[in-house]
């Protein structure tokens, strides 16, 4: 795996406290994090230009009464385009850890559907494409089941927006992982970063 860095938002406890973590996540695998107070944009800088992976490490206290459980590595992944190098971190990511792999995949009924529209969709149909999408997940995470068997992985469909099922599903993880197509972050993962509370890789396809 390639070297990731990794930029803290801030200079609250809760950021150094993450970076700390991310770097010594890093160091098994003889690489180098490098964590450290940075502006916001300044660290989305960095995950839009680097051709490693960039975990950004958000700041400010954890919302009071939450409790983060630390056994979850939450993954998005697109079923109908799963990109390997951001796949292959993940579940890295969570077999270094020792902590269970979430898939996410968010998906949006098809056009057909919008005849019922503003009616309620018949769950029948709701039901066959939602078991469309189930199938489309496991085929695609085959390969890294095979090749990671050590690692338990959940598989988890979500009928909503890629943003809104991320931030979610990452809600109680430990570390939540995106890809970046070309120099952009794109809108859903501008959107995580703004309101995600745990570290978030970036993942260079």
């Amino acid at each position: 795996m390639t070297e990731p860095i990794v930029v803290g938002v801030d200079a609250s406890a809760p950021s150094r406290a993450a970076a700390e973590w991310a770097a010594e996540d890093a160091r098994p695998r003889g690489e180098v994090g490098v964590p450290g107070p940075a502006v916001g944009s300044v660290g989305h800088e960095v995950a839009t230009r680097s051709d490693r992976p960039v975990v950004l490490v958000p700041g400010g206290p954890h919302p009071a009464g939450r409790e983060r459980r630390t056994e979850w590595v939450t993954l998005g992944v697109d079923a109908r385009d799963p990109v390997s190098a951001v796949v292959d971190f993940a579940f890295d990511a969570a077999l270094r850890r020792g902590a269970r792999l979430r898939a996410v995949h968010a998906w949006r009924l098809p056009s057909p559907a919008e005849r019922w529209m503003p009616y309620a969709l018949p769950e029948e149909d709701r039901g066959a494409w939602e078991d469309q999408e189930v199938q489309l997940l496991s085929d695609a995470l085959r390969p890294w089941r095979e090749k990671y068997p050590r690692v338990d992985v959940y598989e988890d469909v979500r009928l909503q927006s890629p943003s809104a099922a991320l931030l979610q599903a990452s809600a109680s993880a430990v570390l939540l992982v995106v890809g970046r197509a070309g120099r952009t972050l794109g809108p859903t993962v501008r959107d995580v970063l703004e309101h995600t509370e745990c570290p978030v890789a970036v993942v260079p396809r």
